[in-house]
């Protein structure tokens, strides 16, 4: 085990944007949506952009592009359930896998580390998704963005799990993409790891200040690369 693993127990991932690159079939959801509502579809420069606090928010983003201001509860409430619907019929036709993934939850996995899925996705959506990619047998718990009181990047979710589990916090770490997980990590008193190349609004993840910064998920199993 990589020496800065070698003292946790459990290993909390975020989901998209750090395991799989879904904002393909995210795209075309919030553009079947938009369209719906007769209004102009985004491009999916816009939609990466935008993702990384939930559905919710991802539906009010695209709508106040759209109309150039703050969607109307209604069409909001309307156009989100249009969201929640066509992605339902898609989650995984344009989804890919992030390089690595498969492999270092498996080794991990082998280790005997406690491994947490937690995303700020709609929980009904992870079940489909994990195990359309092989993925569900890893995780001994999978939390999404409804599944508590409070998501990402309130802390709220991972001492949820620590707890869960019986794990003090200095045990844990938080592996992600975004400024939302690096912010709940913290938080939380877990180590952070983050990776450079998912969602974060266009800003560099470096600027977080996370624990150690990856190239790729195998950094986490190797012993040259990860800068602090």
């Amino acid at each position: 085990m990589h020496s800065w693993l070698k003292d946790k127990r459990l290993v909390a991932f975020d989901l998209d944007g750090t395991l799989i690159d879904s904002v393909p079939d995210l795209t075309v959801a919030v553009q079947k949506a938009l369209k719906d509502q007769d209004l102009t579809p985004p491009e999916e420069a816009h939609v990466r952009d935008w993702v990384g606090n939930g559905a919710p928010i991802l539906m009010q983003r695209a709508l106040t592009w759209a109309l150039n201001e703050a969607p109307s509860k209604e069409v909001q409430a309307r156009s989100y359930q249009g969201f929640l619907a066509h992605y339902a019929e898609a989650p995984n036709r344009l989804t890919r896998l992030y390089p690595g993934a498969s492999e270092v939850l498996s080794t991990l996995k082998e280790a005997g580390l406690i491994l947490v899925l937690v995303t700020n996705k709609p929980k009904c959506f992870i079940a489909p998704i994990l195990e359309h990619f092989g993925l569900a047998a890893y995780f001994d718990l999978c939390l999404g963005g409804d599944s508590l009181a409070r998501k990402k990047p309130d802390p709220l979710p991972l001492l949820h799990a620590a707890k869960r589990f019986g794990v003090p916090a200095r045990a844990c770490a938080m592996v992600g993409d975004s400024r939302h997980d690096i912010e709940a990590g913290k938080a939380a008193g877990f180590t952070t790891f983050a990776l450079p190349y998912g969602y974060n609004h266009g800003e560099p993840i470096g600027d977080s200040h996370p624990d150690m910064l990856l190239d790729t998920l195998s950094d986490l199993l190797c012993s040259t690369t990860g800068k602090a």
